[in-house]
């Protein structure tokens, strides 16, 4: 498995690299005329690759969570997964940024109850409750998790640079890689042996620090660069938040995982798992991460 993930990790981290320079220099790039007229600007919208990505990853990971609600028995099928979780990514990502703060609550207030309702009808429809709203529950656990969270990044991108959204994911993994290899070495006193029998108290406080010592580097790369305004102090404040909030979201999904009686939630990445195994962290570090961007 360290092999695996030590010929695969670097693969993944020059991909995210090269979207990110990608959806950097798309922002620069003219549109064709009838784009531009149809969008009314003359450039690509922010966050084009990002969005892009981001859909991807979200349709690999409703196709591994609707294979955990059919291990678990849950009526929600492939299609209305990735079609509420492709439903709640638009729904972030295309909300207009000239909207006031209580309509575009309002919005979201009521889209997240048009689901609940809408599957709970769509789950009735044949006059059976039985495991109606179980299958109401996973439909809106799809739209929020896989959706509203990981549209956290597409919201991030349409403020910041491409580079601070690369600087979220890196920093972020970086609490998973600094838990790995430090659980290994000295990792003693587990954390929560019933629901994570691999992580150690010692492997979290490594994570931590490898997360805040990355995100202050990165912090001072974006400064120097211009990318953004980020104190390296305050890059250290929010490495220690990725480096508690990510192994939260980890243990997420390892409920959910465990839940269904499996270790992993696919196999697609060879080494870590499934998608939602490499992305599970960075779904509850991407809110975390707009709100304190907000702050800076």
């Amino acid at each position: 498995m360290l092999r695996q993930r030590l010929l695969l990790g670097p693969v993944l981290i020059l991909l995210i690299v090269l979207g990110s320079w990608l959806d950097d220099a798309i922002d620069r790039t003219a549109l064709p005329a009838w784009a531009a007229e149809l969008l009314q600007r003359p450039t690509w919208p922010p966050g084009t690759i990002v969005f892009m990505v981001v859909s991807l990853l979200a349709v690999g990971g409703g196709l591994e969570l609707s294979r955990i609600y059919r291990e678990k028995k849950i009526a929600v099928s492939r299609r209305v997964v990735i079609t509420l979780a492709l439903s709640g990514l638009s729904i972030i990502a295309f909300l207009p940024k000239s909207l006031d703060g209580t309509t575009a609550a309002a919005i979201m207030n009521s889209a997240v109850t048009l689901v609940l309702i809408g599957s709970l009808a769509f789950y009735s429809r044949h006059k059976q409750v039985e495991g109606m709203v179980t299958a109401a529950g996973g439909a809106l656990f799809a739209f929020v998790y896989l959706g509203m969270m990981f549209g956290f990044l597409v919201l991030i991108r349409r403020e910041e640079s491409a580079w601070v959204v690369l600087w979220v994911l890196v920093s972020t993994k970086a609490s998973d890689i600094g838990a790995y290899f430090v659980g290994r070495s000295i990792g003693r006193h587990k954390m929560i042996p019933w629901l994570s029998p691999g992580k150690t108290w010692e492997g979290f406080f490594g994570g931590v620090i490898a997360s805040a010592g990355v995100a202050a580097l990165g912090a001072w790369l974006l400064s120097r660069s211009g990318a953004a305004e980020i104190p390296p102090m305050a890059g250290v404040i929010f490495g220690i938040v990725f480096g508690v909030v990510g192994p939260v979201g980890d243990l997420v999904m390892s409920l959910v995982k465990r839940d269904a009686g499996i270790k992993d939630a696919g196999s697609s990445l060879p080494g870590f798992g499934g998608v939602l195994d490499v992305i599970d962290s960075v779904l509850l570090a991407a809110p975390a991460a707009y709100w304190l961007l907000r702050l800076v």
